[in-house]
């Protein structure tokens, strides 16, 4: 079963989303090193993650944080803000870190190897990429006041103002018909 959704775009945003709700509830999705293992197979980092230890779930976290940090202060108002520098810090050395093993077999079949380090690398590297790119001034927050969710806008239109249709977008439009159907009804009597 798929329990983590990939609607952001990026894998670094895809991470920092593991963690919902900030402003509130405050969800953790990553609450244990099997959950980890289970991010990575479902991004498709490594074929197999093998066994997690708790230190390797909390290196995640703190590189997860430390994305959703910059991605959300960048550029930086104050550079020398020391949460700002401890979150970059964090990011750039993870990103010099190696990237998963990709090797083709004889028959086009691709095999992803690696451990932690690679897949600290891997999204590291794509925060850094994403963070140093025009691309980031189409990074937006959800527009559900209680989804902390990042995303990449990509649409032609500009426009896309949910992480995904069917966590809050959907929320929404039902949220609004019932309202004008409520209204309509109001009217009619």
């Amino acid at each position: 079963m798929d329990e983590f959704v990939f609607v952001s775009g990026r894998l670094c945003l895809d991470l920092a989303g593991t963690k919902l709700w900030r402003r509130g509830l405050r969800t953790e999705l990553l609450t244990s090193p099997s959950d980890v293992s289970r991010w990575i197979s479902q991004a498709e980092l490594l074929d197999d993650p093998g066994p997690m230890d708790t230190r390797g779930l909390e290196r995640v976290r703190r590189l997860r944080e430390a994305i959703y940090t910059l991605v959300r202060s960048w550029p930086p108002g104050d550079p020398s803000d020391a949460e700002f520098k401890e979150a970059l810090a964090e990011v750039n050395d993870a990103a010099r870190l190696p990237l998963p093993r990709h090797q083709l077999d004889a028959s086009g079949r691709l095999t992803r190897t690696g451990g932690v380090d690679e897949v600290l690398g891997a999204v590291a590297r794509d925060a850094v990429d994403l963070l140093s790119s025009a691309q980031l001034a189409k990074a937006k927050e959800c527009a559900n006041p209680d989804c902390t969710r990042l995303f990449v806008d990509v649409s032609r239109s500009g426009a896309r103002r949910w992480c995904g249709m069917a966590e809050c977008g959907n929320k929404h439009k039902a949220a609004s018909y019932r309202k004008r159907k409520k209204q309509q009804a109001a009217v009619e009597n």
